[in-house]
C-alpha cells in the first residue's frame, strides 16, 4: 500500500492551481478547468507520484473545517523542504505571508504561510 492523493480544501482551485504552480514551484498532474478540479505534485515527479488535489470548498463540510484551521491558525498541510531558511526568503519575496519568521525545535525548523486560499501551510526541515 501506498498513498496515491491527498486534498487541501480551497477556496478557488483554479486560481489556487496557478499559485501553487507558478509561485510553489508544484509541477501539475492533471488539469480539468471544465470541471474545477486540479491537482498538483512534487517538481520533478514522475506521473505514478502523491498528487494534491486542490479541492473546492464548496460542501459546507470541507468549508467548516478549512475555515475552523485557519481560524486557530493550524496548518493544513506540511511541506518538506531542504531548506526553510531558504524558502522563507524566496516565498517571501514572492509576497506570500508568513505568520512569523522560521524557528527550531528539536522536530526540525519550521516556517507557516498563508496560501491565500484558506489555508495555513506549514514549511519543515528535519
Amino acid at each position: 500500500m501506498r498513498l496515491k492523493m491527498c486534498s487541501i480544501h480551497v477556496q478557488d482551485p483554479a486560481t489556487a492551481h496557478a499559485f501553487y504552480t507558478q509561485t510553489l514551484g508544484f509541477d501539475t498532474l492533471m488539469a480539468m478547468p471544465e470541471y474545477n478540479l486540479f491537482i498538483v505534485k512534487d517538481p520533478g515527479a514522475d506521473a505514478g507520484s502523491v498528487g494534491l488535489l486542490l479541492e473546492p470548498s464548496d460542501n459546507p463540510i470541507g468549508a467548516d473545517y478549512m475555515n475552523a484551521l485557519h481560524g486557530a491558525g493550524i496548518p493544513a498541510i506540511v511541506f518538506g523542504v531542504q531548506d526553510v531558511q531558504a524558502e522563507y526568503r524566496r516565498l517571501v519575496d514572492a509576497g506570500v505571508a508568513f505568520q512569523g519568521e522560521p524557528t527550531e525545535d528539536p522536530s526540525g525548523v519550521t516556517a507557516v504561510f498563508d496560501d491565500g486560499f484558506g489555508n495555513f501551510v506549514q514549511l519543515h526541515q528535519d
